[in-house]
């Protein structure tokens, strides 16, 4: 009745967990940071980019994808069509498509995006906006330092009708 070659899953195996990879751009190429490279300053490409070093700055690949690897140790603000993070980031991620943050993934900083997806075990401080287009109108912002816009409270009614203007 009790067959003991049983070959399903048994409970002292270890579980896999998925390998965050990212996905292949337009034109199939990846440039790869490796763990012992340390850039400061500016970052800026017209390719897809994992990062497994540590980068202190701003990283700018407006239309093309980052991956932040489980090395990665990154003190900038991160700009891309999508970002995908599995190491430490402390700065705030604008993204025209969408943020993950993998179970090893690590991001103290505000999310700017349409779409976001935190794993379980991830770690995340900060704010989110998903407001489409959300990522150009924070990038304006910060490069002007001042917001564009001011934006009107409507006036709220108490209890008999009476108009009241907010402040």
């Amino acid at each position: 009745m009790w067959d003991k070659r049983d070959t399903g899953a048994r409970p002292n195996e270890p579980s896999t967990s998925p390998t965050y990879t990212p996905d292949l751009g337009r034109g199939g190429r990846i440039v790869n940071i490796g763990p012992s490279i340390q850039i400061k300053g500016e970052l800026q490409g017209d390719e897809d980019l994992t990062i497994d070093g540590r980068v202190e700055g701003k990283i700018e690949l407006r239309d093309h994808n980052l991956t932040i690897g489980s090395n990665g140790k990154i003190k900038a603000d991160l700009h891309a069509k999508t970002i995908v993070i599995a190491g430490e980031v402390n700065g705030n991620a604008f993204a025209a498509e969408r943020v993950e943050i993998a179970p090893t993934g690590r991001l103290q900083g505000d999310i700017h995006s349409p779409r976001i997806t935190i794993a379980d075990g991830a770690h995340f401080k900060g704010s989110v906006d998903m407001e489409r287009g959300a990522a150009d109108a924070a990038r304006k912002t910060a490069s002007t330092g001042r917001a564009d816009e001011v934006r009107r409270i409507p006036e709220a009614k108490d209890d008999y009708g009476k108009s009241q203007a907010r402040v």
